[in-house]
């Protein structure tokens, strides 16, 4: 669904990839590493407004829980309901079938201060150091 390549990254490693009319978010490679086996997810609901940085779903895993924030301000028009019944998706295809939900993205300008995939892997990098 979204290549990496050519998604656009938080420091709070969610990656959104917006063609066309809604934006599709998810978490990192990176993050689904470090958050390991997903036992549950928590999707916000179609219609819900979230605000850039807001924390608007949870995933649970073997580990704790972790919010996931909104990587821009819009409508939640779409939740990814498979996650519901399956939400090993996000550790075994976190920017194919393991998307969060798709959002139609309200400012588009705040999409600038995302991260290109190269600078978040240079972020990666300087945050092992």
């Amino acid at each position: 669904m979204a290549n990496p390549d050519k998604c656009l990254y938080a420091k709070s490693h969610e990656w959104i990839f917006a063609e066309g009319g809604a934006a599709v978010v998810g978490i990192s490679d990176h993050a689904q590493h470090e958050i390991t086996d997903v036992v549950f997810v928590d999707l916000p609901k179609a219609g819900r407004k979230v605000a850039q940085g807001e924390a608007c779903a949870v995933v649970e895993s073997v580990k704790a829980a972790f919010d996931i924030y909104a990587p821009a301000a819009g409508e939640v028009v779409e939740a990814n309901q498979a996650l519901t019944t399956d939400p090993s998706l996000v550790n075994q295809s976190p920017h194919d079938k393991g998307w969060f939900f798709k959002l139609k993205v309200s400012d588009p300008k705040q999409l600038d201060a995302l991260m290109s995939h190269a600078q978040y892997q240079d972020f990666l990098k300087a945050a092992a150091k």
